[in-house]
């Protein structure tokens, strides 16, 4: 059975009916092809258009189906084209001609614009749940790391000396940046397509509000036109997955150099590190290279919809199908990620001693700087001054710590015996004590406000 056939006089070709058929993928709407077809059904009735009777008959079989669905009993059969037919197809089975009525005043282009609506609904929170169990796994690390130094990087090399606390909360925010992204989406998937037909609109005299209310929608769409087009809502999803996608690469790329031998500050459990086939030696860091290249992946299905959606000519066409594929794709991705990587992260374990030893006198070279601002030069002169004394003790194979005070006040006589006191990595972590800064009275206000900010999220 299909819904369209009346004016056809030969069948689809077989080879044209697999290519048309989108059951392999939106079968995922099943339960939410359900319940938009109870509410419609409910605003068929109220309109006038079912009688008591045929609603209570089709809201019955519509209910045997959803059991049906969930049980995994539902029997789909090769003339179902997608998860409408299919619907459509079992209810006629169950309830005979007044299921027939059901479609009255709708198309599949409104009905599976809210369908897919629907299930975003229900998957950007199942999305922000993952995200900040992988945030609270920043967080206890945050907390456990305590005083613990580390060298901070940038351009790969050695920059100044940072907490790990403040390294860990570094990963928290731009999560924290994707979670507000999704929430700010949900307004934007919360509009209702049901009602606009094909693209005309219904000419059934259906309560709209009404509707979506009884669906969860905050809002009708306000023209029937973009209703049925409208995907601005898949892409924008598939923007932040990417985005989060992005984020935890940049994590895992970290991890994977952190946990290598050069570097040495982490060290992974072995429930979550592979080995290798010829080298019994090795542990390897799989779940962030898989992290790391899966965000390539994520990348490539926001490109592939925004290409599929460019210059589009009219309301509805079929390039549309395309839709749900990457977003399904994305999210399931991102689910068997999120977990592994929080997983991963409660279990690491940290080398205080492998990253203090990776802190130079070299990185105190800006307080240095900051030391002869103390005393009156613009910080332009203090600049170079210390570049000075990091290319004087670069000369002579010592640390800036190792120069005598000879050789400081040969460069200005500003220097004073007090200067060795800024090569002392913890001093010079504890004058970045703006908000934001690295200090630790700096992190213990920004791991007090993520938890004053936690303990309101009770999402």
């Amino acid at each position: 059975m299909t819904l369209w056939g009346g004016r056809f006089s030969t069948k689809l070709n077989d080879q044209a009916w697999d290519l048309n058929s989108s059951l392999p993928v939106d079968q995922r709407l099943a339960m939410q092809d359900v319940d938009g077809s109870l509410a419609w059904a409910d605003a068929l009735h109220r309109a006038g258009i079912l009688s008591d009777e045929e609603h209570a008959s089709i809201s019955l079989g519509l209910a045997t189906v959803k059991k049906e669905f969930t049980s995994g009993k539902f029997l789909f059969v090769p003339s179902d084209e997608d998860i409408h037919t299919a619907v459509e197809h079992r209810l006629t089975e169950l309830v005979g001609a007044a299921a027939g009525k059901l479609h009255t005043g709708r198309s599949r282009n409104d009905q599976v614009a809210t369908d897919f609506r629907l299930w975003m609904l229900g998957a950007i929170p199942t999305l922000d749940a993952a995200l900040k169990d992988l945030q609270s796994a920043l967080i206890e690390q945050a907390e456990f790391a305590g005083e613990t130094l580390m060298p901070g990087y940038t351009h790969l090399q050695r920059a100044q000396p940072i907490l790990l606390a403040h390294w860990w909360l570094s990963h928290y925010h731009p999560l924290q940046r994707d979670r507000e992204r999704l929430t700010d989406l949900t307004a934007r998937v919360s509009v209702l397509p049901l009602g606009s037909g094909a693209l005309a609109g219904t000419p059934i005299p259906v309560d709209r509000v009404a509707l979506a209310e009884s669906l969860g929608f905050a809002e009708p769409s306000p023209n029937s036109l973009d209703a049925v087009s409208d995907r601005d809502f898949a892409a924008e999803y598939l923007f932040c997955a990417t985005m989060i996608g992005v984020h935890l690469s940049k994590l895992a790329e970290q991890i994977v150099l952190y946990t290598s031998a050069e570097f040495g500050f982490f060290e992974l459990s072995d429930a979550f590190s592979t080995g290798s086939s010829l080298m019994p030696q090795k542990k390897n860091p799989d779940v962030f290279e898989l992290t790391r290249g899966k965000a390539g992946t994520l990348l490539g299905l926001l490109t592939g919809l925004l290409a599929t959606l460019k210059g589009l000519p009219s309301t509805y066409d079929k390039d549309l199908q395309e839709d749900k594929a990457p977003v399904f794709a994305a999210t399931d991705t991102l689910l068997a990620i999120l977990p592994v990587i929080a997983g991963a992260l409660r279990t690491i374990t940290a080398k205080p001693e492998r990253m203090r030893n990776a802190i130079d006198s070299f990185m105190m070279a800006t307080d240095l700087a900051d030391y002869l601002v103390g005393k009156g030069i613009p910080f332009r002169e203090t600049h170079a001054i210390a570049g000075k004394a990091v290319g004087v003790a670069g000369e002579k194979n010592v640390g800036l710590e190792e120069l005598s005070l000879e050789a400081y006040q040969a460069l200005c006589p500003a220097f004073e015996a007090d200067v060795y006191q800024v090569f002392d990595p913890m001093k010079s972590v504890e004058k970045r004590n703006a908000i934001g800064g690295t200090s630790l009275q700096s992190v213990k206000k920004q791991l007090a406000g993520i938890r004053r900010f936690q303990s309101l999220d009770k999402s």
